[in-house]
């Protein structure tokens, strides 16, 4: 059977290597990885399974990590990671929405098996997919082990982007840039806002004419008229009117590898002050860009955005970016790093972010954004799109 790798298998025993190193500093003999994201990273297995349970469990005494999945899905997972057969499980049909059985009696029955009986097991206690059911099963199967949060401790092993993973994500920010595209040629008047979300939906399947793009893990933001002052807003089916400010949010995703990008599109004429207010947030972009620099922390880059709109009499106190990289829904950026005032984690060659310095009043809204990697002597962007406000 074929295999549906896109990075060597080395890269992925690598990255195992490096979360058994941290699980030694924790103190951790088992760990237990309910994340669609970090299963994905360290074996490769792409399904959309996840809302059933679903573990990869990595044992320090174990060579390989296992899968344990839905029955129905153990193909899935023999097509998509680089596992042996031996390291691919598999619950009964039985145990699925069952409210009598449960799929982490199984689990633990293979925690069991490779002598986890009475180890120390970490599990993701803040993750989308690790339910209070799923904790109080497993702990109530396995009631001579220790349980303690290993919540992001692959997310931090994450955050480091390899050249095969920026190679993907520079093709997820073409497809991006291209989704946006396709809205700036359709957008005007009497376009509904359900047909401007469909056809970003389409371009981001579609891709670009050199390779095709996966699902998006989060739904475009459609901020239109009224609704521009809101952050994450939904479209509505009603049509586009002169005089109209769009604040867009879109994504590309390529091999699970997603990159964001927004930007503000205004329909008529926008007044003096919102392009004025345009340039503010555009200046406060670029400054906030030329800052990065690998030993720099995320606060000092904050704080040159801060700076250059403080110049203009302009405040913003939430975060400004996040990080992006592997994503399943519900979410797209990582839990780890934010680039806000209070936040010292060092950039380092191989990071990614989605700059989103927003700016959001009760009467006006304006987003434009870009992601980038961090380089050895700055930024690389990773998409191409104008940092510009767009009037049609």
């Amino acid at each position: 059977m074929m295999k549906e790798l896109y990075f060597a298998v080395a890269e992925f025993k690598a990255r195992l290597s490096a979360v058994k190193q941290e699980m030694v500093k924790r103190g951790i003999d088992v760990l237990l990885l309910s994340e669609p994201p970090n299963q994905n990273y360290i074996t490769g297995y792409n399904s959309d399974s996840y809302y059933t349970p679903q573990m990869v469990i990595v044992a320090l005494d174990r060579e390989e990590p296992m899968w344990v999945g839905r029955l129905m899905d153990r193909i899935s997972a023999t097509m998509t990671t680089y596992l042996g057969d031996d390291s691919i499980r598999a619950y009964p049909e039985s145990h699925v929405h069952s409210p009598v059985l449960s799929a982490y009696d199984a689990m633990a029955d293979i925690v069991k098996e490779i002598g986890g009986e009475k180890a120390r097991i970490g599990v993701e206690m803040g993750g989308y997919y690790y339910s209070a059911r799923a904790h109080a099963d497993l702990v109530r199967a396995l009631p001579l082990a220790e349980f303690v949060d290993a919540d992001l401790l692959v997310g931090w092993i994450r955050l480091v982007k390899s050249p095969a993973e920026l190679a993907i994500m520079h093709q997820a920010g073409q497809i991006a840039d291209t989704a946006m595209q396709r809205v700036n040629n359709m957008v005007e008047v009497g376009v509904r806002e359900c047909d401007i979300a469909a056809a970003i939906y389409q371009q981001q399947i579609c891709g670009t004419l050199e390779f095709g793009g996966d699902y998006p893990c989060y739904p475009p933001v459609l901020c239109i008229g009224e609704r521009s002052v809101a952050p994450h807003a939904v479209w509505t089916d009603q049509p586009v009117q002169n005089s109209t400010v769009i604040n867009l949010e879109l994504s590309g995703c390529r091999h699970r590898y997603t990159v964001f990008l927004a930007r503000t599109i205004v329909v008529g004429t926008p007044s003096s002050a919102f392009i004025d207010l345009s340039k503010i947030a555009v200046e406060g972009l670029n400054v906030c860009l030329e800052s990065v620099r690998p030993g720099r922390t995320c606060s000092e880059v904050f704080i040159a955005f801060h700076e250059a709109l403080a110049r203009h009499g302009v405040e913003k106190e939430g975060r400004i970016g996040y990080p992006t990289g592997v994503a399943f829904p519900p979410a797209g950026g990582e839990r780890t790093a934010s680039i806000r005032k209070d936040d010292r984690t060092v950039l380092q060659p191989g990071m990614v972010f989605h700059l989103m310095p927003g700016l959001w009043s009760n009467d006006v809204g304006i987003t434009i954004t870009q992601s980038f990697a961090v380089t050895e002597l700055g930024y690389e962007p990773l998409t191409m799109t104008p940092r510009k406000l767009f009037v049609k």
